[in-house]
């Protein structure tokens, strides 16, 4: 994780360890899930009330979170779970809790839809419409071969989906145990990802959209390869600039709760506003995706992140011509070139 910015305050000095619950809000408990890749962990929140419980975020399916979430749970009765979006560490294991404690699922329509989607994946050769979008982005053979090995899975991370689901939509009220809490989608991330804003104590549960120190992965796809994923995510963050208070106690998917909730944002929307003029310098010579990574990115790109490094890449790209900035051509190779457009 990035240092934490300065216009920031957390607002609890350590995390819970695994298995453990911190209370963060009346009705409100953090527990964290283990994950095995750079993070480390992802936050998820337990709303309790007398001898019932709305889980909202799962972690991966896996044996060790599972082990957690029946040692956390007891006794206590599941009314339901609530996923803020479709991504592994989110809705890893809700399919398992579903069935374990009869609790229906929560899930907005396109989060839900698409999981399903992706975990039919699994098993699938890579579709050629993928290596086509990869090689258009410049990559290797080598890279190619890795995309095709690695194809399809999504599903091994996430256990069998719920048959049926209660659908979220933006802006609908949520009551649990006597609180409100208000649906907020966003898209970008993904494409429609809920947060939870309860007013009367002030906090809102942001999943991926609103973290303290990194910026959430916003991706082109080889299955919407002319998508704008970045305008609507800064759309989105200017959406919660606008419906969240100032002093609003956030409560992330990774990192710890804080408050600095609208410089957070706005730092968000600069840091990608810089890179798109990072961006339109680079150009000014003809640039394959692949090229294109050190206008956008501190760390070193390799094996284990181009997939998504590459999505996030094309995503700029994508927005600079959508905004007439940059022209894209595919030459002979099937290879994409972006160009700053000549005034």
């Amino acid at each position: 994780m990035a240092a934490k910015p300065d216009y920031l305050h957390y607002a609890f000095d350590s995390p819970p360890d695994h298995g453990e619950r911190v209370t963060v809000a009346p009705g409100v408990d953090w527990l964290r899930m283990p994950l095995p890749f750079l993070l480390g962990h992802i936050n998820v929140w337990l709303l309790s009330g007398a001898d019932r419980a709305t889980i909202v975020d799962t972690g991966l399916n896996s044996d060790q979170t599972k082990d957690l979430w029946r040692a956390i749970i007891g006794d206590t009765s599941v009314e339901r779970i609530v996923v803020t979006h479709m991504h592994p560490d989110h809705v890893g294991c809700a399919g398992w809790l579903h069935r374990q404690f009869d609790a229906p699922l929560h899930m907005t329509r396109a989060e839900y839809l698409m999981c399903r989607v992706l975990v039919a994946d699994t098993g699938k050769p890579a579709p050629e419409a993928g290596v086509t979008f990869y090689r258009g982005a410049g990559f290797s053979d080598e890279a190619i071969d890795q995309y095709i090995a690695r194809f399809g899975g999504f599903g091994k991370a996430v256990a069998s989906m719920p048959d049926s689901y209660v659908r979220m939509n933006d802006l609908d009220t949520l009551t649990i145990n006597g609180d409100d809490w208000q649906i907020i989608t966003t898209s970008g991330h993904c494409p429609e990802h809920a947060a939870l804003f309860n007013a009367a104590s002030n906090v809102v549960i942001a999943g991926d959209q609103l973290l303290p120190t990194i910026s959430s992965n916003v991706s082109v796809w080889p299955t919407e390869p002319n998508g704008n994923p970045l305008k609507d995510w800064l759309d989105g963050c200017r959406r919660l600039q606008s419906l969240l208070p100032a002093d609003v106690l956030v409560l992330p998917s990774h990192g710890k709760p804080f408050t600095g909730a609208h410089e957070r944002l706005q730092a968000l929307i600069d840091e990608h506003e810089q890179g798109l003029e990072k961006l339109m310098t680079l150009c000014e010579t003809p640039r394959r995706a692949v090229d294109t990574f050190p206008a956008l990115f501190k760390s070193r790109i390799t094996d284990s992140n181009l997939i998504m490094a590459t999505g996030e890449a094309i995503a700029h790209l994508n927005y600079l011509i959508a905004d007439g900035d940059i022209t894209c051509r595919r030459d002979n190779n099937g290879v994409d070139w972006y160009e700053r457009q000549r005034v």
